[in-house]
């Protein structure tokens, strides 16, 4: 009996490892995402860059969304020394920090063009960055495990975002804050950077058994450029050929239409979109297989052997619709619909939403222990569904229906209130609930999305998963704002509960292969 205590003891002290490292690594992979977004945005509109010229700026953010080109070489090749994933984890911290240094030594009121490209190469490398850790985290946890590691990295992820798109602004503040210069903050970032390379490779635990796929190294070099000139080929024809034709063809039949011109330009941009999609996704696959881009394909093979995998590939697109759906005119409902005040709007969302969604996540993980995977995603989808009524019922009574509280004044570092603010009673209690059921359906889902990943191909599958996971939220926005304008707010919130249903029958119908998700697959796939 007293052999099996520092076992124990042992297994308590390495889970803990584990669970340390994912959530230091989540904040790693959270800090460069508002430093080439709002952060950025703000550094060029204090340097005087033009509207036009900031907006064009936003595409630097594009490497999110195309990661899952190139995470199949992270599948395919591992770096010498340094273990598999780590290494791919580790560089791009390492680079992270030379290029946001790089952007700190340049001017964007006259360095534009070499500023565009050192911004473009930060979200490349953290967008190389998640594709890596995604995989690692994946491959590091065991399923008793995912639930508390989903959380947590939610937790360091938002808290990052805290750092470099809350602290930041406060540090450049010349009256309230530390009147810093951006070159300065980004400087900040680049040794915070650099930390996290040392950690990773001090701290974080080697995989054990995950080898690479057996493919040819130079035929998948090939096939990924190959791919890549594909969809880019499928963009420019999109772009330059089929949005013209799409939009002439379009003009005549928005004559006379009661939509207003911003959502008859949503509605064309979406069926653009569509179209580009079923001409570039073919054109990649087609040219994959020619090309024989064998750690591309054999992921694609090896996710969809699994039992009920394309079921899967539709629930993923549907768990979270009908809750993007009701917050994607979230702001205009509350500002314009019930007329609360920013200020009311900002504390409820930003302090109050804020903690709950990370108090969500992590109750989230402590629930997932208990439940299981499977019964964790229904109970979470139907929180997220009823949290949608909540805002059915702002819009029929209105505010003041719960009294109000007065929130002091403030000045936490990362977000301040310079003067006492009265909350509508009905908001705070509304966004309180669907910040902390959202929360708990963030970090089921991403648990989920994590079982579902091979170790062989976790890069590869978990860019793909969640790429697809974002057709819907790009997906809802033109239906919800022609929904709003033409049935009002409050039918409005009780179609977001229709686009909820889907999820909830896909989870009844798989819940054999779901559970089967949360069963140990032999060892665990570290060493201590």
């Amino acid at each position: 009996m007293t052999a099996s205590i520092p076992f124990s003891l042992a297994q308590t002290l390495a889970r803990s490892h584990r669970l340390t490292v994912v959530l230091l690594l989540g904040f790693a992979s959270g800090l460069p995402l508002s430093l080439t977004g709002q952060a950025l945005q703000a550094w060029m509109t204090g340097a005087g860059l033009s509207l036009a010229t900031i907006g064009f700026l936003t595409l630097v953010g594009l490497p999110y969304t195309f990661k899952f080109l190139w995470a199949p070489l992270i599948d395919r090749f591992d770096l010498p020394l340094f273990g598999r994933r780590r290494g791919w984890i580790a560089l791009t911290q390492a680079l992270l920090a030379g290029a946001l240094w790089a952007l700190s030594t340049l001017d964007p009121a006259t360095q534009l063009g070499a500023f565009a490209a050192v911004a473009l190469g930060v979200a490349f490398l953290s967008a190389t960055q998640d594709a890596a850790y995604d995989a690692y985290r994946a491959d590091l946890l065991p399923p008793l495990e995912r639930a508390l590691g989903a959380s947590l990295n939610t937790l360091g992820y938002r808290l990052a975002m805290i750092v470099s798109g809350g602290l930041a602004f406060i540090w450049v503040d010349p009256v309230q804050g530390g009147g810093w210069s951006w070159p300065e903050v980004y400087r900040l970032m680049a040794g915070l950077m650099a930390g996290t390379a040392v950690f990773t490779l001090a701290a974080s635990p080697r995989l054990q058994g995950a080898l690479a796929p057996r493919t040819e190294a130079g035929r998948d070099l090939r096939g990924f450029l190959a791919v890549v000139v594909a969809v880019a080929l499928g963009v420019l024809v999109t772009q330059q050929l089929l949005d013209p034709l799409l939009r002439a063809a379009a003009a005549p039949l928005w004559e006379g239409s009661a939509l207003k011109p911003d959502l008859q330009k949503k509605w064309t941009d979406l069926v653009l979109l569509l179209v580009g999609l079923c001409l570039c996704v073919p054109l990649a696959a087609w040219t994959a297989r020619k090309a024989r881009f064998d750690t591309l394909l054999g992921g694609l093979r090896d996710y969809l052997a699994q039992p009920g995998a394309g079921w899967m590939l539709v629930l993923i697109v549907f768990y979270k619709l009908g809750d993007a759906f009701a917050v994607s005119l979230l702001t205009p409902f509350l500002l314009q619909g019930l007329h609360f005040t920013p200020a009311e709007v900002g504390v409820a969302n930003k302090v109050f939403g804020l903690w709950l969604t990370i108090g969500g996540a992590l109750l989230g993980g402590v629930l997932m222990l208990r439940l299981g995977l499977w019964r964790s995603l229904v109970l979470f989808a139907v929180l997220q569904a009823l949290s949608n009524l909540g805002y059915w019922w702002l819009a029929e009574h209105g505010a003041g229906r719960l009294g109000s509280l007065t929130v002091p004044a403030f000045d936490w570092g990362f977000v301040k209130l310079a003067q006492a603010t009265t909350v509508d009673g009905g908001l705070l209690g509304v966004v309180a609930f669907d910040n902390l059921a959202g929360g708990m359906g963030t970090a089921a889902f991403l648990a989920f999305l994590m079982a579902l990943c091979q170790k062989a191909y976790s890069a590869t599958q978990f860019a793909l998963l969640s790429a697809l996971a974002s057709v819907g939220r790009v997906w809802v926005g033109p239906v919800a704002g022609v929904l709003a304008e033409q049935i009002g707010w409050a039918d409005f919130f009780l179609v977001s509960l229709v686009f909820a249903v889907p999820a909830l029958i896909l989870l009844w119908t798989q819940r054999a292969p779901i559970r089967r998700l949360d069963a140990p697959a032999g060892a665990a796939a570290f060493d201590d």
